[in-house]
């Protein structure tokens, strides 16, 4: 199946799990430590509310300027206003409406891939994040296919585990994490020689 087939046939956990991990990935665009949005993963492990955690991590994460915005850095500050749109997209609670949660889920995968497709330096003009989202990976750039299968297998995890399978989806956020700091790190250092 499809990424885009994967997210119509997901139910509300597995939406909740699917953006907030697309964003956990993010979170270095934002400038925030690594742990900033475990509170969220906790409260959706235990079916409560994320709402006080959430206005938190937004209050955390709100820092503004974290990438120059000029000609050196526009893809970091285009990809840094892309997780800023994620963030703020979240619904108040992981118990949303399906409807709500699948608008979210769906937003933050296209903007993962869109962020992943930016800073990846291998990117093909003519690869399409639409495309591979739809299924059509041919020529998708390395980055982008490594989130695309991050983002497919969050999907499978809570679907076949339920609650069972955050700590795995977690796990995958993490190293999807360090991927992406290590991106914007190297191409930090790219401009500074």
């Amino acid at each position: 199946m499809s990424l885009v087939d994967l997210i119509a046939g997901a139910d509300e956990r597995t939406l909740a799990a699917s953006g907030l991990a697309c964003l956990d990935r993010c979170v270095p665009l934002l400038g925030g430590e690594d742990e900033v949005l475990r509170p969220l993963w906790a409260d959706l492990a235990e079916d409560r509310s994320w709402q006080e955690p959430l206005a938190k991590a937004r209050a955390e994460l709100g820092v503004e300027g974290l990438v120059e915005d000029d000609a050196d850095h526009a893809f970091e500050a285009e990809a840094a206003e892309l997780a800023r749109r994620m963030l703020d997209g979240a619904p108040d609670e992981p118990s949303a409406s399906a409807d709500a949660l699948r608008r979210w889920a769906d937003a933050c995968s296209d903007a993962a891939l869109r962020i992943h497709r930016l800073l990846d330096p291998a990117v093909d003009e003519d690869s399409s994040v639409t495309d591979c989202r739809e299924g059509r990976t041919d020529g998708v750039p390395p980055l982008v296919a490594a989130e695309l299968r991050r983002q497919i297998t969050v999907l499978e995890l809570v679907t076949a585990h339920g609650t069972g399978g955050l700590r795995q989806v977690l796990e995958v956020s993490t190293e999807g994490r360090r991927v992406l700091r290590a991106v914007v790190s190297r191409r930090a250092r790219g401009r500074s020689v």
